[in-house]
């Protein structure tokens, strides 16, 4: 293997088993491709990876019949990469490239974008396609946004864009007007559960009731550390009339930035699932997405306001969409926490 093709800092991700006869019923047609896609749907089913693979395929220089990259091409290997002269990735993870560090960013700001349109304006190297990933792309402020739609206008010939959104509502309807819309393949319980299985994850039943039904998600659920907080946050909101708001909120603040970020994420998305259950059992249903607390959450149905807990879990949802940028995650749990705790 020559130095160029050295393993890429951001790891190239296969198709998932649910996406394949998708993706070749979406391939066979490359010669119609659009110049816009977006691919949309829920968070953890593997909407980033389909778009890294789509954007091999149009690179790939010698593709199968059904229209899947081969993987052994040049084009493949400098796109597996991360090395391809004809892709470019807008994401939240970025390479610092004096450093060569791994890092996040908050929005895909307007010098990027610019960037991409530099780039789409260049000639082919490898003489096949332009070929951009932006994602999420719900996650670019509004000058980025609009200065990608004068892109979107008027695209050159041989440029593809791939736009990834679990919330495409949040684009501006400018954005997704010139885009062609693309449902990504959600995955049968029987296929997500056998593949956590085979990544190793030890009760994948339960993971992927915590996620939602989004094998994604629920692979980073089933981390021991994951595993072992989510513990701790269940355990005190069992017992309100115990719970420690300063304590348990504290647990935000371990690490840098980027960690307080991840963690608040996380409880975030404990306490919408744990009150969903919770609005369930209130109304005559299951639990499921915290299967293994159901008898603790069956008591404290019997002591919320409805109401109340309705107006809690959307005020969780508001949370979530803005939690990219949280000032203090500390506070904000602390305040969701007494919030949580005052329901009882």
């Amino acid at each position: 293997m020559t130095e160029e093709h050295e393993p890429a800092r951001l790891p190239w991700p296969s198709l998932l088993p649910w996406q394949y006869e998708a993706a070749r019923a979406a391939l066979v047609r490359r010669a119609a491709w659009p110049h816009a896609l977006l691919i949309y749907g829920a968070q953890g089913i593997g909407k980033h990876a389909l778009a890294l693979n789509f954007a091999q395929a149009l690179l790939c220089e010698t593709p199968f019949a059904d229209g899947l990259a081969c993987g052994e091409c040049a084009g493949c290997r400098y796109a597996i990469a991360g090395q391809h002269p004809d892709l470019m990735r807008l994401e939240l993870l970025v390479i610092d490239p004096e450093e060569g560090t791994l890092g996040t960013v908050e929005s895909i700001g307007i010098d990027r974008v610019r960037a991409l349109t530099e780039f789409v304006q260049l000639t082919s190297h490898r003489q096949r396609a332009k070929v951009a990933v932006i994602a999420p792309a719900e996650r670019m402020n509004s000058a980025a946004a609009n200065a990608l739609l004068k892109t979107l206008e008027e695209p050159p010939p041989g440029t593809h864009l791939i736009l990834v959104s679990d919330q495409p509502g949040r684009m501006p309807a400018t954005l997704r007007s010139r885009c062609r819309m693309y449902a990504a393949p959600v995955p049968e319980r029987s296929d997500a559960i056998a593949w956590l299985a085979a990544q190793g994850v030890a009760a994948p039943e339960l993971a992927l009731a915590q996620a939602s039904g989004a094998p994604m998600r629920a692979l980073v659920e089933a981390d021991p550390i994951v595993q072992d907080e989510r513990r701790t946050w269940l355990a005190a909101l069992a017992a309100p009339e115990r719970l420690s708001v300063v304590r348990l909120a504290a647990r935000i603040d371990a690490g840098g930035k980027d960690e307080r970020r991840v963690r608040l994420a996380h409880a975030v998305g404990w306490l919408i699932a744990w009150t969903a259950d919770l609005a369930r059992i209130v109304a005559n249903d299951a639990v499921r997405q915290n299967p293994d607390a159901a008898e603790a959450l069956q008591r404290l149905a019997a002591r919320v306001a409805p109401i109340a807990l309705f107006r809690y879990h959307r005020s969780l949802l508001r949370q979530r969409a803005m939690q990219a940028h949280p000032l203090q995650p500390r506070l904000v749990a602390e305040t969701l926490l007494l919030d949580y705790r005052a329901l009882f």
